[in-house]
C-alpha cells in the first residue's frame, strides 16, 4: 500500500476521528487540556506506526503538560483505537505538537502590521506639500 493511497488516506481519515472522540470523551487525565485538537493522523503504510499531530489552545507549559498526559495515556488510546477500528495492526501513537495555526496568527498579525505601515506611511506622504 502507498503512503498516499486511497485506502491509506481513508484509514488516516478513520484513526483522526476516532482519536478525536477518544481524547475528547475517555481520556480523563488532568493535564490533557480541554482544547486539545487532533490536527492529523498520518499512518504508515504498514500499519505499525501513526503520527498524531495535536493543537493545544494555551500556553507553553499547558502543551507540554497536554503531551506528558498524552503519552502517559498512550497504552489506553491505543487500546481505545483497537476496539473502535477494525484494523490489522493497531498502529504505535506518537503525539507530535502541531503549531502551524500559531504560525498562521503570528503571520496574519505580522502582515497587519505591515499593511498599517504602509497606510500611515501613504498618509503622511500626501500630508506633505510637494512645493517644497
Amino acid at each position: 500500500m502507498r503512503k498516499n493511497s486511497i485506502k491509506n488516506t481513508r484509514i488516516n481519515g478513520e484513526v483522526l476521528k476516532e482519536l478525536s472522540q477518544i481524547i475528547r470523551n475517555e481520556v480523563k487525565d488532568p493535564r490533557i487540556h480541554p482544547m486539545t485538537s487532533v490536527m492529523e493522523a498520518e499512518v504508515a503504510p504498514d500499519l505499525k506506526s501513526c503520527k498524531v499531530y495535536i493543537s493545544v489552545y494555551g500556553d507553553d507549559q499547558v502543551k507540554k503538560d497536554t503531551l506528558d498526559g498524552l503519552k502517559a495515556a498512550e497504552g489506553y488510546i491505543r487500546h481505545q483505537l483497537a476496539q473502535g477500528l477494525n484494523l490489522r495492526n493497531t498502529p504505535e501513537l506518537r503525539f507530535i505538537l502541531d503549531r502551524s495555526i500559531e504560525y498562521g496568527v503570528e503571520m496574519s498579525h505580522r502582515i497587519d502590521e505591515v499593511i498599517e505601515a504602509d497606510q500611515k506611511a501613504e498618509l503622511e506622504r500626501r500630508e506633505v506639500p510637494e512645493d517644497a
